[in-house]
């Protein structure tokens, strides 16, 4: 892996004005930053968004994650760049009821949905820092498999398979040192407010300064 590209993965059944646009560049500038520090590549953020239309299963309301993955696999042939896509629609797969997230396992792909890391998905206050913790997580999580990690056994690990909030809030973002070590990863990623930092809540701390 040289380099992570980061997309806006949406729907046309979503508001696609100017300002949700905006602010959804600005998610994914944090989360491109602190890939970056964690990984240790070059992260690029695509400002056109990938229409994902095409994966909508009326039935379920919810996007098919497998079928996203493989048109990314699409947009490029270069091996060792990776594809991160970030999506506000519900995703599934057929045997499950939803997946916060799907990656393709020794491939360039990987998938994360916000939809239901926002707090207002269960009926509470938006809380942005804490989205982005998760999203954080789940990220790292999914690239773990793009690195060849399969479910690590470890709560603690970010590999260890989450299926409800409660959990993932529980999970360390770091991979556990059995995991560690099946990476080419040199070194640990960076503890607490060191990542998160780089994931938007340096953005809070600039408008309240």
């Amino acid at each position: 892996m040289n380099a992570i590209h980061l997309l806006s993965v949406v729907s046309t059944r979503e508001r696609l004005e100017a300002p949700e646009a905006k602010a959804r560049l600005e998610f994914l500038d944090d989360l491109a930053a602190g890939l970056a520090r964690i990984y240790q590549v070059s992260c690029h953020v695509h400002e056109e968004p990938f229409l994902a239309d095409f994966a909508y299963d009326p039935v379920r309301g919810q996007y098919h994650s497998t079928a996203i993955l493989q048109r990314l696999q699409s947009l490029s042939g270069d091996p060792e760049t990776w594809f991160l896509g970030i999506t506000s629609v519900d995703l599934y797969i057929p045997i499950l009821t939803f997946v916060f997230g799907e990656a393709q396992l020794n491939g360039r792909c990987a998938l994360v949905s916000l939809h239901r890391l926002r707090e207002e998905f269960y009926g509470l206050p938006a809380n942005p820092k804490l989205l982005a913790e998760r999203a954080a997580k789940e990220a790292v999580h999914e690239l773990g498999h793009v690195l060849g990690l399969r479910h690590c056994h470890d709560w603690r690990c970010v590999m260890t398979s989450t299926h409800d909030v409660e959990r993932l809030d529980l999970k360390s973002e770091e991979y556990c040192a059995a995991c560690l070590a099946l990476t080419p990863l040199k070194k640990p990623a960076p503890r607490g407010p060191e990542v998160f930092s780089a994931f938007g809540s340096f953005r809070d701390e600039k408008k309240n300064s």
